[in-house]
């Protein structure tokens, strides 16, 4: 199922983000993992693929698997910083293979190699240029972009921003999911200004459950995230404890999603971080919400 088909229905839906691993001997270990999360019944799963491509074998063998014996949809990542325009388009030609119908198109994390080196000679320089290749293969894809509800890192300002984002949708994204935000109010100032930028395909809000005080300092880097005070404080109070942070995250994550559902959005992401535990607690929580 292609998920601008979910996208359209007017129901209330919930969707958890996987991972693949960095190694063989961790395989058997984060498929049983992601197998447990499909078994919940997620809307879809997404299946991120790893820094540098080193991990991309592994991405489209768990988007097989949760789709074909699982019967959930999923959304296979591409990147492109690391690669050559003749490794994408193998990569694409084996998603078709596999009966992937969602791709989801970035650029990728800079590895310190990658940031190291020349970009001018990079095939792939931007998401938008991955985006364009996909809908030149003659793919029937349907393709999904990301999006930052504060600001991409290394954009100048928002306004700039948000003219990227509407080059990449008019380029044939047919939704955008967000990059992790703590702070609802940040999410809907930013709908209401790419609305505003003609920017008008669905956007689905990404969540991270931070279960332990370590993830903070990661978060904060990866995505330049706000740490509103009232998820400081949940961090100082309950942090030293394992399993009351891992609560009090869960807790803050479910009531985050609460208030994205009862202010009119339909669709949401959690980055579970392959923790089945995790994404099970949240469901049980939006139970009745979810229906």
């Amino acid at each position: 199922m292609k998920l601008t088909e979910l996208f359209e229905r007017d129901t209330l839906s919930l969707s958890f983000e996987v991972f693949p691993p960095k190694t063989d001997s961790n395989f058997d270990s984060v498929k049983t993992a992601t197998e447990e999360i499909a078994k919940l019944r997620p809307s879809f799963m997404s299946v991120t693929y790893g820094a540098g491509g080193g991990t991309s074998r592994y991405t489209l063998e768990i988007a097989k698997n949760i789709k074909e014996h699982y019967n959930v949809p999923t959304l296979a990542h591409l990147t492109c910083v690391s690669s050559t325009k003749e490794t994408v388009r193998a990569r694409i030609e084996d998603m078709k293979a596999a009966g992937i119908e969602n791709v989801m198109a970035l650029r990728g994390d800079l590895t310190p190699e990658l940031e190291a080196s020349d970009r001018k000679t990079w095939d792939y320089r931007h998401a938008i240029d991955l985006i364009r290749d996909i809908k030149e293969s003659g793919a029937d894809f349907c393709i999904g972009g990301a999006c930052y509800p504060e600001i991409h890192p290394e954009s100048e300002n928002q306004a700039e921003d948000i003219r990227h984002l509407k080059e990449k949708v008019d380029a044939g994204c047919s939704f955008l999911t967000t990059q992790m935000f703590f702070d609802n109010n940040l999410l809907y100032n930013f709908l209401y200004k790419i609305r505003e930028a003609g920017i008008v395909v669905p956007i689905i809000p990404g969540i991270m459950p931070i279960t332990n005080a370590n993830q903070v300092e990661r978060a904060i880097k990866l995505s330049g995230s706000f740490m509103p005070q009232r998820f400081k404080s949940l961090v100082d109070k309950f942090g030293s404890s394992p399993a009351a942070m891992k609560q009090a995250g869960i807790a803050y994550a479910t009531d985050q999603i609460i208030d994205l559902f009862a202010n009119g959005i339909k669709n949401v992401h959690v980055y579970s971080m392959n923790k089945p535990d995790v994404a099970e607690k949240i469901l049980d929580n939006l139970s009745d919400i979810l229906g």
